[in-house]
This record gives C-alpha cells, structure tokens and sequence, in this order.
C-alpha cells in the first residue's frame, strides 16, 4: 500500500486532490493543515509522496521543501507542489529548490492523476 501526504491549509483543496486521485490502486491519504503539521506527520507516519501548497499561514510550502531536501530521510521523496502562482520564476524557484513537479491550481484531475501515478511507479514502496 503506498502513502500520500496532502498538504494543503485548505480543507477543499485537500479533499480535491484526494478525490482527484482516488483511483489509484492501493493508495491511502494523511493530511496535514499546515507546513508544521506535514513535518510533524512525517516523523510519524512514512509516506511514498507529498502533494505541497506554497501558500500556508505557518511555514511557506518552500521551507517545508528545504526542510525536506536538507534531510537525508526524505531527500528522494516526491513533492508535487500544487499552487496558485503560475509564474515561470516561481516554477524555476520551486523545481531548483527540490520539487519532483509543479502544478498550478486550477488543475485538472487528469493531470494531477497522471503526474503522480508516474512518480509512484518509479519508486518501490517505503511502508
């Protein structure tokens, strides 16, 4: 069974993106409201894949990313940043600080689906 982490401080946001992906096979979700919520989740709870928001009221979705890549842990782990800002110095700024992939919101299921389905078949399973 494979594990995503969504973070988004968006309830709807968060249940879009599950919804979005809920056709894939063997998958279950944890949430988190907040930056500080997904690292403290992930101390909990290993997951295969992060889907990110940048902006969240505690802790900017770029430092959580920094956070992750600076921690050998979590180094390979996926991020698909999902965000409002669709800026081609905000996509460069994002993918050259460690994100696996960038999608900007309004996104289409179908995008988001095939996105993730692609990094979770080139991973094996860390659960």
């Amino acid at each position: 069974m494979r594990s995503i982490l969504v973070v988004d401080d968006s309830p709807t946001m968060r249940r879009m993106v599950m919804a979005a992906l809920r056709g894939i096979n063997d998958v279950r979700f944890f949430e988190a409201a907040s930056g500080l919520e997904a690292i403290e989740r992930l101390a909990l709870t290993p997951v295969d894949l992060i889907t990110l928001d940048l902006n969240m009221p505690d802790m900017h979705g770029l430092e959580v990313l920094h956070f992750l890549r600076q921690h050998q842990a979590y180094r390979g782990l996926p991020v698909v940043v999902l965000t409002t800002k669709d800026s081609e110095q905000g996509r460069t700024a994002t993918l050259s600080a460690g994100a696996t992939a960038y999608l900007t919101k309004p996104f289409t299921p179908y995008d988001l689906r095939a996105t993730i389905e692609n990094l979770l078949a080139g991973q094996g399973s860390r659960a």
